[in-house]
């Protein structure tokens, strides 16, 4: 079985590391984190040791390495690995510089190692059959996509300092997600609206906590994305595509399907409010994919092309709400 190290041992590396060794086809050797009884209490959860970042990568019983750790570390954990010959897992973003992400692939590819970017949206199984069945004409060339993304709830305003704000942390799965429908057309254009609606604290922090951005394409199409860190109904993720030929929709996923409709109206079960939660069988299928990726050779349906491009329309988006322009995208 292939053997992982495991650098950071906070929420998402809680997620994966649990999903690594429940998969049956790989385990966890080693996790470091910072917080040195963090590292511990997850080892002790999945059977592994813990050991320093450095240790972790210059080992020679660890496979693959998988980044967890905060954004301002991954592209340099990237490069460290890559040189000491590991396929690498690293959550999004690469970086928040393009020319940063550009200068670390460069590393990846003289390297010559494997690398896929944590983009789990794209395996989770709902959106996946959406995009499967686009793919297959089923509603034509699509027209217009409506990507809706809404948080319970903001992280710690100490998150959002180090986050590269709301476009390039939150969003960016959602640019991912665009690129991922659209196929093999790029958009062309951004436009960015944002504002401070539900903390100001996340406003004197420099960031924002509300956001729609729209973007099309050379040929016309259009993408509209939303963002709120505040839904008092759970954590909202829609997706909805309209084509020539119809319209594909992936709704949200709710406890359960029961319904009541009586004389004050017609009501659903709630939605999770928890992204474990609701993407649980996404970040399963991801560590799958990957390992698929490294023993079968398959190409990677999140690269690290996918996180440069991503992390391109986020800049954009940027430099858009900054400028109340529309951004061309090279």
């Amino acid at each position: 079985m292939l053997r992982f190290g495991i650098l950071g041992a906070g929420r998402i590396g809680n997620v994966h590391a649990r999903a690594i060794a429940s998969s049956g086809r790989a385990t966890v050797g080693y996790i470091a984190d910072a917080m040195p009884d963090a590292a511990e209490k997850l080892a002790a959860v999945v059977g592994a040791k813990t050991a320093s970042v450095e240790d972790i990568i210059a080992s020679s019983d660890i496979d693959a390495i998988l980044i967890a750790t905060p954004t301002d570390t991954h592209a340099d954990l990237i490069e460290q690995a890559a040189r000491a010959g590991k396929a690498i897992l690293c959550e999004k973003p690469v970086s928040l510089s393009v020319e940063r992400i550009k200068a670390c692939l460069q590393v990846v590819e003289k390297a010559g190692v494997p690398l896929m970017i944590g983009f789990h949206r794209r395996y989770d199984p709902n959106f996946a059959a959406l995009e499967k069945r686009l793919r297959s004409g089923e509603i034509g060339d699509p027209e217009i996509i409506t990507i809706t993304c809404r948080d319970p709830s903001a992280p710690p305003v100490s998150y959002i300092e180090r986050s590269g704000g709301l476009y390039r942390d939150m969003m960016i799965h959602d640019f991912d997600m665009a690129r991922f429908l659209l196929g093999d057309e790029e958009p062309a254009t951004v436009h960015a609206l944002g504002g401070v609606l539900t903390d100001p604290e996340i406003g004197k922090a420099g960031d924002i906590d509300t956001a729609s951005v729209q973007m099309q394409t050379a040929s016309g199409r259009i993408v509209v994305i939303t963002n709120s860190r505040r839904a008092t109904y759970g954590h909202d993720q829609r997706i909805e595509v309209h084509g020539s030929k119809g319209l594909l929709r992936a709704a949200n996923i709710h406890d359960t399907t029961v319904e009541l409709a009586n004389d004050a109206g017609w009501m659903q079960d709630k939605i999770p409010f928890s992204f474990v939660e609701r993407y649980q069988a996404a970040y399963t299928a991801e560590i799958h994919k990957f390992l698929d990726f490294l023993e079968k050779g398959e190409a990677p349906r999140a690269s690290g092309h996918d996180g440069l491009m991503a992390q391109k329309l986020a800049e954009a988006a940027s430099e858009s709400l900054k400028t109340g322009q529309v951004i061309s995208v090279k």
